[in-house]
């Protein structure tokens, strides 16, 4: 699920007159996985407001640092269980009694498929048709509707109750505490349930004369549109575990490999070249391999700019693969080997690159991996165009919980776990067009899974003279190490490429003056010397 599929919403007010209750919540977008939590603190322990805001805490933690390899319920069931055994301990190591006492009620949304699971009488509804169903399931005693059976933190172990649903267009799902339901009927939650979470704890408080019994939290989410990455997994599609030359698929005849794992091929059919992509043979087990190739394949499709290659999903397909037209041409990296950029064409690829990834923005996205290995270089009248390839990286922006992309093309704070932004893209076209014009790196090789520390560039220009000091001083501020000196948005840049007569020069204060302005060096040195010498001479005349 993205942004776009989806609307949250969420509020929470304490009882009677207090400022602050024992209620605690949040809401967040992980990537492609929606993660909601409601818990209440158990009023009469002495630690509920504290345990409730601390499980809330750990389950979102815990879900943007999620092994990939975990499945959601397992990850749904291990948090809960860890989180359980933190408070239960705690309580028995610091008070001797379970005071650490908090209900809980989350859902996480994956594509169109809803989990759930919660603990206590803290929960969660669905209302589809204009039928409201609860999912959860409460812990009471039987008959004593204040006394719970289950809590985080009451026992050394829980079993939370957990359910799973698919989800269709237009569902709403409210997670709320017991101040909630407790207050409104049924009947009220599902009328009041379209005007959103502020709106039901509101009206909860004016039934009540704003002095509310409990204190009452509500989220609200409404599915606005079913994921279309989720109905393309769900399509019963094979993937071949070995493809070969001249084998035919769909019409398609195989004709070469154009990477190294053998899963992408250039085909040819009815005359005509395309580029044929497969998912990886661990897609055949792998669920992360899997939707990381439908992520891939819905983004290249929907992609539509002249800086992309066309993309389309074939709806009738013997194996799951999808097609793209086939560009003529070599990557950056090789053309320059035979072919040295000239300054002209260096720009054309920077605004290229940047203001394909000013596109990308529209869709919330990053392509993760910008370097020359990805640019394609063609011809049309004779002058150079240059294609964006290789989908498979891309990833919403502002993403914390990935490290895609090639270690030298990285910025530094990558490394270290901040999220993918445009600065961050910025770095990597920077280092790009570093290369492209110099044939090295800034910062030389970076090894995979390594923690590189980065020292000062050499500017460009004084590796290639053609470069002039403006473009150079451009592609210095791009590749910055410290984040603040770089540039933050892609417009930034594209401004000054294409207002050169406005760049402010860089200089690089740590360095020597003789490095900088090496001719305002031999210049002062000469001045300093010939001073030197009337000083000696003069000298020399006085004996």
């Amino acid at each position: 699920m993205t942004k776009k599929n989806l609307r949250f919403s969420a509020f929470s007010l304490a009882k009677g007159k207090e400022l602050v209750g024992e209620d605690f919540y949040d809401v967040k977008l992980f990537d492609d996985v929606l993660v909601a939590v409601v818990c209440d603190g158990v009023g009469s322990a002495k630690e509920g407001a504290n345990a409730a805001k601390r499980a809330v805490k750990h389950i979102m933690q815990n879900f943007k640092n999620r092994p990939l390899s975990w499945s959601i319920e397992k990850s749904i069931k291990k948090f809960i269980a860890s989180i359980n055994t933190i408070l239960y301990q705690e309580s028995i190591a610091n008070y001797e009694n379970v005071e650490l006492l908090s209900t809980l009620a989350m859902v996480v949304i994956k594509g169109n498929r809803l989990y759930g699971a919660n603990v206590g009488d803290s929960r969660v509804y669905l209302l589809r048709d204009g039928v409201l169903t609860q999912l959860s399931l409460d812990h009471n005693e039987e008959g004593l509707n204040n006394v719970l059976t289950k809590a985080l933190g009451l026992e050394k172990e829980v079993e939370p109750y957990y359910f799973e649903n698919n989800l269709e267009r237009n569902d709403k799902i409210l997670i709320c505490s017991d101040g909630l339901y407790n207050v409104l009927s049924e009947n009220k939650l599902k009328k009041t349930l379209f005007l959103g979470a502020s709106a039901l704890v509101k009206n909860a408080s004016k039934a009540c004369n704003d002095d509310l019994p409990d204190d009452t939290t509500a989220i609200v989410i409404d599915i606005l549109q079913k994921d279309e990455t989720a109905l393309l997994k769900e399509l019963n599609l094979p993937i071949p575990k070995k493809l070969k030359r001249d084998q035919v698929i769909d019409g398609y005849k195989l004709i070469r490999p154009l990477i190294q794992n053998e899963r992408t091929w250039e085909a040819h059919k009815k005359g005509k070249k395309y580029v044929l992509k497969f998912p990886v043979v661990e897609a055949i087990e792998s669920e992360w391999h899997l939707d990381n190739f439908i992520n891939e394949a819905w983004n290249a499709k929907r992609l539509k700019a002249g800086f992309f290659a066309k993309t389309v999903i074939p709806k009738k397909r013997s194996y799951r693969y999808y097609v793209q037209e086939f560009i003529e041409g070599v990557n950056v990296k090789e053309y320059i080997k035979k072919h040295p950029l000239h300054i002209d064409d260096a720009i054309n690829l920077a605004k290229t690159l940047l203001k394909a990834s000013q596109y990308l923005l529209k869709f919330d996205l990053v392509h993760a991996d910008i370097k020359p290995e990805n640019i394609i270089v063609t011809k049309r009248r004779e002058k150079l165009i240059f294609k964006l390839i290789d989908f498979g990286s891309m990833t919403p922006i502002y993403s914390t919980a990935t490290r895609v992309g090639t270690p030298s093309y990285l910025a530094p704070e990558r490394f270290s776990q901040s999220a993918i932004s445009e600065s961050t893209e910025i770095f990597a076209i920077g280092v790009t067009l570093y290369e492209a014009l110099t044939k090295r790196l800034p910062y030389g090789e970076i090894e995979p899974f390594s923690t590189p520390k980065f020292s000062k560039a050499k500017m460009p220009h004084q590796i290639n003279s053609k470069i002039p000091l403006w473009l150079s001083s451009i592609i210095m501020r791009a590749i910055e190490i410290e984040p603040k000196k770089r540039y933050q948005n892609y417009s930034e840049m594209l401004y000054e490429l294409e207002h050169p007569s406005k760049v402010k020069l860089f200089i690089d204060l740590s360095r020597p003056l003789v490095e900088r302005e090496p001719l305002k060096a031999y210049k002062i040195g000469f001045v300093v010397s010939f001073m030197i010498n009337i000083i000696l001479l003069a000298f020399l005349l006085a004996k």
